[in-house]
C-alpha cells in the first residue's frame, strides 16, 4: 500500500481548516449585508458608516447581524467616536475582558484587515513598528522602496487603515514612545532613501489611518507609559461582566457554539454553568453573593476563562465520564485556571471551598456535589 500524498490546501481550503478566522473572515456574511444596507455617511477610508459598525459588534436582528462584543454598549459608541478623530483609542482592563476582541472587531468593520497588529513584547524593537530591510535586496542594490519591508504600522498609514497595538505596555518605554511622532505629524521619515542630507523620503498617512492600543491593568508598573504617549489616546476601560445571569448566559451561548464544531454532543445543564459563574464571579470580586469577604485571586477569572474551563469540562464528561457536563468536572478542571504559580491562590481557594462551599453544600446538593468533587481533587 502506498503512502497517501498531502493535500494541497487553497487558500480557501486554508479558511475553512483554520482554528480560529479573522472576525472580517468569520462574519464575510454579515459584513456584506451591512455594507448594502448602509446608506449613512461614512468617513474617509471607513468601509462602512459609524452606526453600521456599531451594527456589527452590537448585533441587529433585523439583518440577522450577531451580537459579537458583550458588557457596555456606550463603551463602543465612544471607541467608534474616538476612531474618527486625531487621537487613537486605548483599552485598558483586567485580562479576559474582551480588549483584543473589541480591537479586532473594530478594525475587521472599518478597515476590513485585522491582522494589521504589532504585538508588544520585551523584544519589539523599532523596525517592527516603522520599517526594516530585506539584506540581499539592500546590499545589491542599495536603499530603495523594493528593498524596504513595511511594518504594520507603515502599511496602516500607506493604505489609510487602522492598525493594532496589542499589550503596548509590554514594550520598553523608548520603544512605545517612536509612537509619539507618529501619532502626532501622521507621517514616517525615512533617511535611507533621503535624496540630500536635509530631504529624508516621507510617508505621509491616508485619512482613516489610527492606531488602537491595548494594556493590561495587571502590567502596571512593568513598562509605564510616557506622559507624552498617553496624551495621544483616549483611554477606554473595558470592565468585567458583573450581572449574574447575563454571565451565564454568554458562557453558554460561546459553550455551544465552541461544542458546534465536535461530532459527539454533550449535555450542558444551565445550573452546572450557573454554579461555574457563581465561582468566578466572587473569586474574581472577592465577596460572596451573601456579602463574605474573600481574599481576591492572583490568577485571571475572567469570563473568557470561564468559558475555557466550562469547554474543557464538557470535552471530559462526553469523552470519560457519560456525556453529561457535572460539578465533578468544573471542580477538575478549575486547578489549571487556579494552581498556576501561586501558592497563596491554592490555599485561598482551599479556602472557598472549606467555607463557602461547605457551607451551601448542606443546603443545595448541586454545591454538595461540587464540593465533594473538589475536596477529594484538590488535597
Amino acid at each position: 500500500m502506498t503512502a497517501s500524498k498531502p493535500v494541497a490546501l487553497t487558500p480557501a481550503h486554508a479558511l475553512i481548516q483554520a482554528v480560529r478566522l479573522a472576525p472580517e473572515h468569520r462574519f464575510a456574511d454579515e459584513l456584506v449585508r451591512l455594507a448594502a444596507a448602509d446608506t449613512h455617511a461614512r468617513p474617509p477610508g471607513w468601509r462602512l458608516s459609524p452606526r453600521a459598525v456599531r451594527q456589527f459588534i452590537l448585533g441587529d436582528a433585523g439583518l440577522k447581524v450577531s451580537q459579537k462584543f458583550f458588557g457596555d454598549d456606550p463603551l463602543v459608541d465612544r471607541a467608534i467616536v474616538t476612531l474618527m478623530g486625531h487621537q487613537g483609542l486605548m483599552l485598558v482592563g483586567e485580562p479576559g475582558t474582551a480588549k483584543s476582541l473589541l480591537s479586532e472587531l473594530l478594525v475587521a468593520a472599518i478597515s476590513g484587515d485585522s491582522g494589521l497588529t504589532v504585538q508588544g513584547t520585551a523584544g519589539t524593537t523599532e523596525d517592527h513598528i516603522k520599517y526594516s530591510w530585506n539584506y540581499a535586496l539592500l546590499l545589491a542594490e542599495g536603499p530603495s522602496q523594493r528593498a524596504l519591508i513595511p511594518s504594520p504600522v507603515y502599511r496602516a498609514m500607506q493604505a489609510g487603515q487602522l492598525v493594532r497595538f496589542e499589550e503596548i505596555t509590554r514594550c520598553p518605554p523608548e520603544i512605545q514612545d517612536v509612537l509619539i511622532s507618529l501619532m502626532s505629524d501622521k507621517q514616517l521619515i525615512v533617511p535611507e532613501l533621503a535624496r540630500d542630507e536635509k530631504d529624508g523620503a516621507r510617508l505621509f498617512a491616508q485619512r482613516g489611518f489610527n492606531i488602537i492600543a491595548t494594556a493590561n491593568l495587571r502590567d502596571r508598573g512593568v513598562h509605564e507609559m510616557s506622559s507624552a504617549l498617553k496624551r495621544r489616546f483616549n483611554f477606554e476601560t473595558v470592565r468585567p461582566i458583573r450581572d449574574h445571569q447575563f454571565e451565564v448566559d454568554l458562557v453558554l451561548a460561546q459553550l455551544q457554539r465552541e461544542l458546534a464544531g465536535t461530532e459527539a454532543p454533550v449535555q450542558v445543564p444551565r445550573d452546572v454553568v450557573g454554579l461555574l459563574v457563581t465561582i468566578f464571579q466572587e473569586l474574581r470580586a472577592g465577596q460572596t453573593q451573601e456579602g463574605t469577604t474573600l481574599k481576591g485571586l492572583d490568577a485571571v477569572m475572567s469570563t473568557a476563562e470561564a468559558v475555557n474551563v466550562a469547554y474543557a469540562a464538557a470535552l471530559q464528561a462526553r469523552h470519560f465520564n457519560g456525556g453529561e457536563l457535572t460539578p465533578r468536572e468544573i471542580a477538575g478542571q478549575l486547578q489549571g485556571v487556579v494552581l498556576k504559580d501561586s501558592l497563596e491562590d491554592a490555599k485561598r481557594v482551599r479556602h472557598y471551598f472549606d467555607t463557602v462551599v461547605r457551607e451551601r453544600g448542606k443546603r443545595d446538593a448541586l454545591w454538595k456535589s461540587f464540593h465533594d468533587a473538589a475536596r477529594s481533587l484538590w488535597q
